[in-house]
Formats: structure tokens, C-alpha cells, sequence
């Protein structure tokens, strides 16, 4: 499971119980940018195996936006990414998360959407998001990214929130959700956004090539595997392109630097909101390079939205993604780490204060469900590993 340190309300002592045999963690404190040192780094892991957990997977170390607009600040931002790789290594620390997501990290626009059986999701919903676009950020040009009926609807919505409720959706956007790499306020997210003028889909693929040039033959010579998460949600958002969306994407990034330590975080529902990706297809023709998993499930609605689902349910099909996890196990004779993602607010969860997306209840219901059936699929392969 995921745990973002000590000030997670979720403890140690509740993730051993819910079943995990590690954590996912990263030094949130330090900002971003800055150099994970050794000793912080060792002290953290002594923390969580005294909790009797382990901490092999980093997730994440940020890649700020000086490597992603390649800015005059590269070279020595560069110097300080490749420091606390040395550092992670050296705390036998082997497998580092990061992502390539222009200015935001993961977005969505309702963090309590109410199910029918009264559990409460994230979700997303470009109407939302261009409501907030148009009539609260007020990015110049904006219009030009949105169809005329959207821009109507988008009025609507927005001339139908109260005070309240546009500023519950601000903050939902830009104040920064659960190991997000930046939060902003709206004028800071407008320079923020205006740092990419002139810098394309190309222009960003080109960047995270010339990243990836200068950290993965060091990451090679540390035994270290750099897993790239997939943009959240897959498509471009606030005029800002998104390069980690499809299969073609990723394909092409390891085509282009195929160092053995450029691999990917599989993100089952970050890839799952677009209904062109063929999950458990990706799984069979990339999995070579998949060093990190997230099981997760969306359901799809109309015109991008979609909320998150329950774990076996959705549009995921999780069945066939763990079944194809199982061969490409076999297959390579390794084990890889995967944790739940993104569970419901549940149960005494609801009345608890949580970070969203990561209280307890949800993902420990989502982690029993995908052990039991990776382990029946393990066993309807062949009882004697399942045993």
C-alpha cells in the first residue's frame, strides 16, 4: 500500500494489518527538486521495517518542470535527480516511480462523488474542469480547446455553482491531491501553465527523451528501474500536452532510449479512462518492461469522464489484467510489486478524515479482492504454486 509517511493518518500498523507486505513511499517533505539525502532516506526505511514492512518501491521522485520545459535550471536540476538515485541505490532502494505530467500531476474534479450503496469515489468530468478553465482560471485561448456545446455546458455549470462550490472546485483542481508533486493558487497556475507556451506534444516527447538520455546509464550502473506513470487522466488538459496516454507512447519511449533501467509503472486506471488501450494486451506486448503496478479500476462515462470503481468492477476487465500479470510472471520468472490504488471512502471511513482516494477501508477491500484472485488464477494455472 501506499503510505505517505508520518503524517499519513493511515499508520504503518494499519497497512501490516490490512495485509500488505510493503510500502510505497517517498521523502514528501523535501521539495521538489531538492536531493533525497542518504541519511533521511535510511532513517525512513528503519521507520517502516520496525513497523515489519518493507520499502523497496519509491513513488515518486518528482521530475520538476525545469527538466520537463528544459530550462536554463536542466543542468543542475538534472545533477540533483541523478544525486538521490545514488542515495536511493546505496538504501538498496531499486525501483523509482516518476512522471512526465506538465504542471499538474494527477487531476480530478469531484473527490466525494457518491455512489449508489453510499460510498463516495473520485472523479472526473471535462465539464467540470472546463468550467473551471474558462470562467475561473480564465486561460487565454481557452475556448479554442473545447467544442461550442461543451463551452455552453461548461457556462451553465459554472454560473450554477455558488461561491462555495467554485471554490471547492478550484481547490480541487489546483490545491494538490495525495502525492501530487506542486499545489497552486490560481495566479501561481497561470505562470505555472505559461512556462509551456510554445512547447508542443513533440517538444515534451523531445524532453523526456533528453531526460531519460541523462539519467538511465546511471540508473543502469545503480541496478536502479525507472517505471514512468501514465498521465492521469490520459489526455491533454489546460492546453498542456500529455505524452504518457496510450500504448503508442510508451512504445515509442523505448524505442527511443532502451536502456534496461527505462520501464513502466502499469497503471491500470490511468490507462483504463481511455477505452482505446487494450490493458491486458499491453501487459503481454510490454511487459518486459512493467517493473511496477497499479491495480485500479475506472468506469467510463460520457465524453472522458469517469469515476473510479471498485477494483474487480469497471471498465478494467481485472480479471484478464491479473491473469496476464500471471503469465508474464511465469514467463520471466519474477515477482512484481503491485498495490491497490485509489479505494473507496467506506464504512467508519466516512466519518474519519482521509486523504482522498487513500483511506483504508477502500483499498484493504481492494487488496483482498486482487490477492484472492491472483491467487485463484495462480491456482487454476497450476495448483502447486498457489499451494
Amino acid at each position: 500500500m501506499r503510505w505517505f509517511g508520518p503524517s499519513d493518518p493511515v499508520t504503518l500498523r494499519d497497512i501490516r494489518q490490512a495485509g500488505a507486505s510493503e510500502v510505497v513511499t517517498a521523502l514528501h517533505e523535501i521539495p521538489n527538486g531538492e536531493i533525497w539525502p542518504h541519511a533521511a532516506i535510511a532513517a525512513r526505511k528503519r521507520t517502516i521495517e520496525a513497523a515489519g514492512l518493507g520499502w523497496t518501491v519509491v513513488e515518486s521522485l518528482p521530475v520538476v518542470d525545469a527538466i520537463k520545459i528544459r530550462g536554463p535550471e536542466w543542468d543542475e536540476a538534472i545533477a540533483r535527480y541523478r544525486e538521490s538515485l545514488v542515495n536511493l541505490a546505496a538504501n538498496g532502494i531499486f525501483t523509482v516511480t516518476y512522471n512526465f505530467m506538465p504542471v499538474l500531476d494527477w487531476t480530478r474534479t469531484d473527490l466525494a462523488w457518491e455512489l449508489p450503496d453510499g460510498a463516495l469515489a473520485l472523479r472526473f468530468e471535462i465539464e467540470a474542469a472546463a468550467a473551471y478553465d474558462l470562467h475561473i482560471l480564465r486561460r487565454p485561448n481557452a475556448e479554442r480547446d473545447y467544442s461550442p456545446a461543451l463551452i455552453e455546458r461548461a457556462a451553465r455549470r459554472f454560473h450554477a455553482l455558488d461561491d462555495a462550490g467554485r471554490t471547492r472546485l478550484e481547490r480541487t483542481i489546483i490545491a494538490g491531491l495525495p502525492g501530487s508533486e506542486e499545489t497552486f493558487t490560481t495566479e501561481r497556475f497561470r505562470d505555472a501553465l505559461a512556462q509551456y507556451d510554445g512547447i508542443d506534444a513533440d517538444a515534451l516527447r523531445a524532453h523526456h527523451v533528453a531526460f531519460l538520455e541523462a539519467v538511465c546509464p546511471l540508473a543502469d550502473e545503480l541496478g536502479i528501474r525507472l517505471v514512468v506513470h501514465p498521465d492521469d487522466p490520459p489526455f491533454a488538459l489546460f492546453g498542456l500536452p500529455r505524452v504518457v496516454s496510450t500504448e503508442d507512447d510508451v512504445a515509442s519511449l523505448f524505442r527511443r532510449v532502451p536502456n534496461p533501467s527505462n520501464g513502466l509503472c502499469f497503471c491500470a486506471g490511468s490507462f483504463g479512462a481511455r477505452a482505446d488501450n487494450d490493458l491486458p494486451g499491453m501487459i503481454e506486448r510490454l511487459g518486459t518492461r512493467i517493473g511496477f503496478l497499479h491495480l485500479r479500476s475506472v468506469q467510463r462515462e460520457r465524453e472522458g469522464a469517469f469515476h473510479e470503481a471498485a477494483h474487480l468492477e469497471g471498465d478494467a476487465g481485472m480479471t484478464a489484467i491479473v491473469a496476464a500479470i500471471h503469465r508474464l510472471q511465469q514467463r520471466e520468472n519474477r515477482r512484481i510489486p503491485m498495490r491497490p490504488d485509489h479505494g473507496h471512502q467506506m464504512l467508519d471511513d466516512l466519518s474519519k478524515q482521509t486523504l482522498p482516494g487513500y483511506s483504508l477501508l477502500g483499498r484493504m477491500r481492494g487488496l483482498a479482492e486482487l490477492r484472492g484472485l491472483e491467487r485463484g488464477i495462480a491456482y487454476a494455472s497450476d495448483p502447486a504454486i498457489a499451494a
